[in-house]
C-alpha cells in the first residue's frame, strides 16, 4: 500500500484530498507547512507527496528544494493559477508535476496514480538488459541507474523517462508534446514550459557545459534528440 504525504495550510483542502485518496486505497499523512512535510517524509516511508506552493514557516518551494537534497518520491505541487513563476522554479528545483487549485479529485487521482506508476518502475524488478551510452552517459534499464563517466546520477522519476526516451532512440528528433505524452501519459496541452524545465535540468545533470550542451540537443522548432556521437 502507498502512503501519500498531504501539505497545504488550508485544512479543508487537505481534508478533502485525505478522503479522495483514502477511497482509492491510499494511505495518507497530513502536515500544514513546509517544515512538517520535510520532517514526516524523513521519518515515514512516503511514496508520493503533494505540496502547496504558498504556506507558512517555509513554503512548498523551498521545501521541495530540501527534500531533493535525499529523496527522489515524486513530489506534485498544488498552485493557484497567478502562481506561473512558481511552477516552473519548483519544476526547476525537482517538482515532477503540478495540479492547479481548484482541482478535480479525478485529476488528483490520475496524476497520482500516473506518477507513482514511474516511481515504481523506476525501482521495480529488471526487466531486460537495457544498456543505452551516448557519449559518456550510459543507462542500465534493468538496475535503474545512469551513469556520466562512470560516476551514478541521481535523476527524479520524469528526469529519467525523459532520458531514457531519448538515449534509447539515439538521434531521433521528439517534439515537446510527444515528449509530454510518453513520459507523463497525458494530452499534450500546453506542455512545452513543463519539458523544457525538465529538459534543462537534466542537461545539469548529465552536460558537462548545460549552456552548450553536446549530447541532449534542442532541434529549433522541433524538439530534442540524443545525439549519437555527441558533437559539438
Amino acid at each position: 500500500m502507498y502512503t501519500i504525504l498531504i501539505c497545504d495550510d488550508d485544512r479543508d483542502i487537505v481534508s478533502a484530498l485525505d478522503i479522495y485518496l483514502t477511497s482509492e486505497g491510499y494511505q495518507t499523512i497530513r502536515a500544514y507547512n513546509g517544515q512538517q512535510a520535510v520532517q514526516a517524509a524523513r521519518e515515514r516511508e512516503v511514496h508520493l507527496i503533494l505540496m502547496d506552493v504558498m504556506m507558512p514557516e517555509l513554503d512548498g518551494i523551498r521545501a521541495t528544494a530540501q527534500l531533493r537534497e535525499g529523496s527522489n518520491v515524486p513530489i506534485i505541487l498544488l498552485t493557484a493559477k497567478s502562481e506561473d513563476a512558481d511552477k516552473i522554479l519548483g519544476l526547476n528545483i525537482g517538482a515532477d508535476d503540478y495540479i492547479t487549485k481548484p482541482f478535480n479529485p479525478l485529476e488528483v487521482i490520475a496524476r497520482v496514480k500516473s506518477q507513482l506508476r514511474r516511481y515504481t518502475a523506476l525501482g521495480g524488478a529488471e526487466k531486460g538488459p537495457g544498456l543505452y551510452t551516448v557519449g559518456p552517459v550510459s543507462m542500465d534499464d534493468g538496475s535503474k541507474e545512469v551513469t556520466v563517466d562512470g560516476e551514478p546520477v541521481a535523476l527524479t522519476p520524469i528526469e529519467y523517462n525523459i532520458l531514457k526516451l531519448l538515449i534509447s532512440h539515439p538521434g531521433q528528433v521528439f517534439s515537446s508534446s510527444q515528449i509530454y505524452e510518453q513520459v507523463w501519459n497525458d494530452p499534450a496541452l500546453g506542455s512545452e514550459n513543463t519539458v523544457a524545465v525538465h529538459i534543462r535540468h537534466l542537461r545539469e545533470k548529465i552536460e558537462i557545459n548545460p549552456a552548450e550542451p553536446r549530447y541532449l540537443k534542442v532541434v529549433w522548432g522541433l524538439g530534442y534528440k540524443m545525439e549519437r556521437g555527441g558533437s559539438k
